[in-house]
């Protein structure tokens, strides 16, 4: 079991290297809030991933493969990666406010836990990729569906280090970015959760866009 916790671990860590949306969302909140909200932030990220792959493995993603249903998550998924881009670019204050480096946004643990979750949770398709990976492990490994929780569990456990790495990292170092700096941030953010979400628009309107969706981290 100890081989396959690690196995697990190992493969969650080298999927977080594809960084998406999610992932820079969670390092402009440690950037602009506290470390305290980084690290809520990454719990619902988590806990998403833990459900995602729950729901793999009790075969969901199967049914999420229906062309009518991908087709209505895809693009729900997708404007509301568009939406929380306008947000979070309306967010930014105007020159003139910069008192200090923390002066953007005020702590609210609630509010970075709901953003990361509503966010994570908007890409219900990382359920089919989920179970696309169990059942290519079941069939190289031989694992049976105890063995594939335990390899899921330690997965999803790379989410939270790599993330809660991050996030400690980053908030760290804020107090010396200047203002200006952070606001660039948030915009580019923003700007990458826009154009994310309408590239994905474009896929699903049958577009051959060299783009591939990512998953929670």
């Amino acid at each position: 079991m100890a081989s396959i916790l690690i196995h697990g671990f190992l493969t969650g860590m080298v999927l977080q290297v594809a960084v998406g949306p999610v992932f820079f969302f969670i390092l402009n909140v440690s950037l602009q809030r506290t470390m305290v909200d980084g690290l809520f932030a990454v719990m619902a990220v988590t806990l998403v991933d833990y459900l995602f792959i729950a729901l793999a493995v009790l075969g969901v993603g199967k049914l999420l493969e229906k062309p009518k249903i991908n087709f209505i998550l895809a693009v729900v998924s997708s404007i509301v990666l568009v939406l929380f881009g306008i947000v979070m670019i309306l967010s930014i204050q105007p020159t003139g406010t910069e008192n200090s480096s923390h002066a953007m946004l005020a702590s609210d643990c609630a509010t970075s836990f709901m953003s990361a979750f509503v966010l994570t949770v908007s890409s219900p398709l990382t359920i089919v990729f989920w179970t696309s990976l169990f059942a290519a492990k079941a069939i190289e490994k031989g694992y049976v569906k105890k063995e594939l929780v335990a390899f899921g569990f330690a997965a999803g456990l790379a989410t939270c280090v790599f993330l809660g790495g991050a996030v400690v990292l980053f908030s760290t170092i804020s107090a010396a970015i200047p203002f200006w700096l952070l606001k660039i941030s948030n915009l580019a953010v923003g700007t990458l959760l826009i154009v994310y979400g309408v590239i994905r628009l474009f896929k699903v309107a049958g577009f051959n866009l060299p783009f591939r969706s990512q998953g929670s981290g």
